[in-house]
């Protein structure tokens, strides 16, 4: 008896051997924990400015976290349906694209931070 796929499930080629295709969830599953430490990392921080008196920039900080926690996540869905249509008609599965905004994404934030930061110890307003 085959099992019916749901229509956003890839099926065209031929069925990859299992353990890529358990592989292939195992990374989105990764991409999903990533996505989520950076959405409570924002929530965190954003909620910070009412919680513990944090100063607003330091609750801004969080905003862009949680569009970069979004975007790995919908990204990484993506990610997972393209390598899995990709197993399945033999074709090279291509460079992701969050090896590219990820890094650039979280070192902005970073150089967000250590800005607004020395600017808050140096008392400008």
């Amino acid at each position: 008896m085959q099992r019916s796929s749901p229509g956003w499930w890839p099926t065209g080629g031929e069925e990859p051997d299992p353990r890529w295709s358990l592989a292939n969830e195992r990374t989105l599953l990764a991409y999903q924990r990533t996505a989520l430490g950076l959405l409570v990392a924002g929530f965190a921080v954003t909620g910070s400015h009412s919680v513990a008196d944090a100063p607003a920039w330091l609750a801004a900080i969080g905003l862009p976290l949680i569009v970069l926690g979004t975007a790995v996540g919908l990204v990484g869905r993506r990610r997972f349906l393209i390598a899995q249509a990709a197993m399945r008609e033999g074709r090279p599965l291509g460079a992701p694209s969050t090896a590219m905004f990820l890094p650039w994404g979280i070192a902005l934030v970073g150089l967000l931070g250590l800005v607004l930061g020395i600017v808050q110890l140096l008392g400008v307003d």
